[in-house]
């Protein structure tokens, strides 16, 4: 396979998984909008977190809701617990990395709150940790995984959201952040939509 086949395989391998996960995702989604929606208008925040790339689309959601989407509205509160160098430094070094999520929504969470919790394996033992202090602090969890959701998927209650990634979808990591890029995209034009309704 020469590499212009192996690039137009890859695009049409990524666009196939979404294809193949919409059904499994949109209903998931869409609750995800509505809890969200809920948290800010009852002056609630949305936290997220995450690993590597995770942590790449947990800084992309909080900017896109910080700064603005696609339409011009007032800044929306949302913070990535992955971005405070010193913060995320003292507490690997002095406790464990295990905690450096856990320890940020133990001091910044409050009810109304919303924790978007991100990991394509659903195993990363800091996301998995945040999710028990979110719940410590009755902030409601929307988690967003891969691979059926690993031990995230085993800490949720009736009142949290998963968006999980369909494994007959995506056993590739790569196609499931690709997912869960799009995934994140549909949670900002959704909350817009939902507060300010159809751009004109």
């Amino acid at each position: 396979m020469d590499l212009v086949a192996r690039i137009s395989r890859q695009f049409h391998d990524s666009a196939q998984t979404k294809l193949d996960a919409v059904e499994a995702l949109a209903a998931p989604i869409a609750a995800a909008v509505e809890l969200m929606t809920q948290s800010l208008l009852a002056n609630g925040k949305i936290m997220a977190c995450g690993n590597g790339g995770s942590a790449a689309d947990a800084q992309h959601f909080t900017a896109e809701l910080l700064n603005r989407f696609e339409m011009e509205r007032p800044p929306l509160a949302a913070v990535a617990l992955t971005t405070d160098t010193s913060t995320l430094t003292s507490i690997a070094n002095d406790y464990s990395y295990d905690e450096v999520f856990s320890k940020q929504v133990c001091a910044l969470g409050q009810a109304n709150d919303v924790l978007l919790a991100i990991s394509t394996s659903g195993n990363s033992t800091n996301v998995v940790e945040a999710i028990r202090a979110a719940h410590q602090r009755e902030v409601r969890v929307v988690a967003l995984t891969g691979k059926n959701g690993g031990r995230m998927a085993e800490l949720l209650s009736t009142t949290d959201v998963h968006i999980c990634v369909p494994e007959s979808a995506a056993v590739r990591t790569a196609r499931i952040q690709e997912v869960h890029l799009l995934v994140v995209h549909c949670l900002c034009d959704g909350i817009d939509y939902s507060l300010l309704g159809e751009p004109e």
